[in-house]
């Protein structure tokens, strides 16, 4: 008869107290959104401090949880649950990272752009004051103005007309600001094409 000694018993009760903080560790996983619940301040906290901006500090941190959220529909994520907030940190620093690259070329283009034809400066337009244009030509940007998609004319519009900043208009469209910024810049490109089409025929 094999007698168990005091040493291999505490073995076992370790052993047995190990397995059962781990089942309770699988019954205690956390949905979703309790998950974002627990933890949305600090990863909010953390893209701040990482990002520009506010408004890029939420879009970054939703593009982090978006790439957490399909590495798990894919069962790809490695880990379990209890490295989804350290994943979440690594993808918010890399993407604050992109985000600052981008900006950085995006604000170059724009300065180049001013710089090499500053008559037509994307932060002045003059072609819209009523004191720098003829009504003529007011008539016909406002024209073009309507055939633009409305998603890029209401941003020109607020910018414009309603003296609104980016910011402003982000809250009111319920948009990230680095979109509201894109679309002006792109549907005031599409303007200045028709114009310069206008000057031709002209």
């Amino acid at each position: 008869m094999m007698i168990e000694r005091p040493q291999d018993e505490e073995m076992n009760m370790s052993a047995q107290a190990m397995e059962q903080e781990m089942n309770e560790d699988a019954d205690h996983l956390l949905s979703w959104d309790e998950w974002l619940r627990r933890h949305v301040s600090q990863l909010l906290l953390f893209a701040r401090q990482q990002s520009r901006s506010p408004e890029d500090a939420e879009d970054i941190l939703q593009d982090a949880l978006v790439r957490l959220a399909r590495k798990e529909a894919a069962g790809e994520f490695v880990g379990g649950q209890e490295a989804w907030l350290s994943y979440v940190f690594a993808s918010i620093r890399r993407l604050a990272v992109d985000y600052g690259r981008k900006a950085d070329r995006r604000q170059r283009r724009e300065d180049e752009a001013c710089s090499a034809d500053p008559a037509q400066d994307a932060c002045t337009d003059p072609w819209f004051s009523s004191s720098a244009a003829d009504e003529e030509l007011k008539q016909f940007m406002e024209m073009q103005l309507k055939k633009l998609p409305s998603k890029f004319s209401e941003v020109i519009v607020l910018k414009i007309w309603g003296e609104q900043t980016f910011l402003q208009i982000a809250e009111t469209l319920e948009i990230s600001q680095n979109t509201v910024a894109s679309r002006y810049r792109y549907g005031i490109d599409m303007l200045r094409k028709a114009l310069r089409n206008r000057k031709e025929e002209i």
